[in-house]
């Protein structure tokens, strides 16, 4: 068994942030996600972080001292690094350092599985690389790894040691391709505007259940046609957005997405390279924003993923607000438990609660459908495909008189053949 490499965790506490030590104990939850051991913990509190070092110039000594006693491979800040301390600090220390935005880059390497994921993930890592070239060598071998037409292997196979010119050479290349598999997206995403099935997009912070939660819904919902996803207790454990058709009953379906979870000082970077992705995010009809409310920290990693959202021109859509894990905080003979019409506390791996905030969904996104009764002329076949098509069709019948349908459909559509309306509502 392969050991795993040891790692210590630097942090400096200004009073700035709200919940320094929430932070850094997020930050080893990310060393562990990267399948590191957290060998130790260093933190110093200042009123404004060195220039040079980031942390004071004691206090790099026992760092130093520190990772030297430990054995620690690596040394990880919690905040991310100019070029300079990042420069700085590794001749000091005499070992290699990252930061938590490196971090969060290695992590994606890891888990990037499509051929769009890499080709996002390694635009981000070659833009944070790009102003860190000189004299980081020892960093840039922890980023080894290119994918696409630069090597076939998975990232960290290889030593990265571009200079500048080929890092921009590269970066075009990959604009390229991801110009190409965008354009499949969008032909795919106005595919699903013109069916007019509702569309439903699962966010929030990473490991908060989203995905545990489309897999139950796919459980229960889709009879076993659906594929499931990658269900991990784990920071990120997936990074492509996955699309799963719900059959809710009573001929309404809706398309269910999983996105990529958010974290506290996500970098911006991985925002704007995954913003294609994201784009299922921007098109959805409502939001289903899951939190982990066993976690004391929920409140502000709700706050962080309605940030995140409204970065990238989400801010805006319709959201249920989803209390996941409320089994875990001892209420779980009180499940579910609804506030309003826009909050829930359920249990998505018990599966309590579903059929109600399945009822929820169905309340905001079907809010715009009415109930109606056609009689279509057989010359008017055009029409009834149109509505086999986009409606939730209950019954169709041939008569003398012409095709009678009954169906659930969007008042656009009502309003579009009112004239062959027999009953409505």
């Amino acid at each position: 068994m392969e050991e795993k490499e040891k790692v210590l965790l630097v942090g400096v506490n200004t009073g700035e942030e709200e919940d320094f030590d929430r932070s850094m104990k997020e930050l080893g939850e990310l060393a562990k996600a990267c399948d590191m051991q957290v060998a130790g913990m260093v933190t110093q509190k200042m009123d404004s972080i060195n220039k040079a070092f980031y942390i004071g110039t004691g206090k790099v000594t026992e760092v130093k001292e520190y990772a030297e006693a430990l054995e620690a491979d690596l040394v990880i800040f919690d905040n991310s690094l100019a070029p300079s301390q990042l420069r700085n600090l590794q001749k000091e220390i005499g070992r290699p350092v990252m930061d938590r935005t490196a971090l969060i880059l290695e992590i994606f390497s890891l888990r990037a599985k499509t051929r769009e994921a890499k080709l996002q993930v390694e635009t981000a890592r070659l833009q944070y690389l790009l102003s860190r070239l000189v004299g980081m060598h020892d960093a840039l071998t922890r980023q080894g790894g290119t994918s696409g037409s630069m090597s076939s292997r998975g990232a960290g196979e290889k030593k990265l040691e571009l200079d500048r010119r080929k890092i921009e050479q590269r970066l075009t290349e990959l604009g390229r391709e991801l110009e190409e598999v965008a354009k499949e997206r969008e032909t795919q995403g106005k595919r699903r505007q013109e069916s007019r099935i509702p569309k439903v997009a699962l966010v929030g912070y990473t490991n908060a259940g989203k995905s545990t939660l489309m897999n139950r819904m796919i459980d229960k919902y889709s009879a076993g046609e659906e594929k499931k996803v990658l269900e991990k207790d784990m920071l990120f454990a997936t990074l492509d957005t996955s699309v799963r058709r719900i059959d809710m009953g009573n001929n309404r379906e809706m398309l269910l997405s999983d996105t990529v979870g958010f974290i506290h000082k996500l970098p911006h970077g991985l925002v704007k390279a995954f913003r294609s992705t994201l784009e299922e995010v921007k098109h959805a009809d409502l939001l289903l924003c899951v939190a982990d409310c066993s976690d004391d920290n929920h409140k502000q990693q709700i706050k962080v993923t309605e940030e995140t959202l409204s970065e990238i021109g989400a801010g805006d859509i319709p959201m249920l607000y989803i209390y996941n894990k409320a089994d875990l905080c001892g209420e779980a003979d009180e499940l579910p438990r609804l506030i309003g019409e826009d909050k829930i506390y359920m249990s998505a791996k018990s599966g309590q609660g579903l059929e109600e905030l399945a009822q929820m969904i169905q309340d905001k996104v079907f809010a715009d459908y009415v109930k109606a009764e056609f009689l279509f002329p057989y010359t008017q076949g055009q029409a009834v495909s149109w509505l086999m098509e986009h409606a939730s069709v209950y019954k169709q019948e041939y008569m003398e008189e012409g095709i009678a349908i009954t169906a659930d459909c969007h008042k656009a559509d009502a309003g579009k053949y009112q004239e062959y309306i027999v009953k409505q509502g």
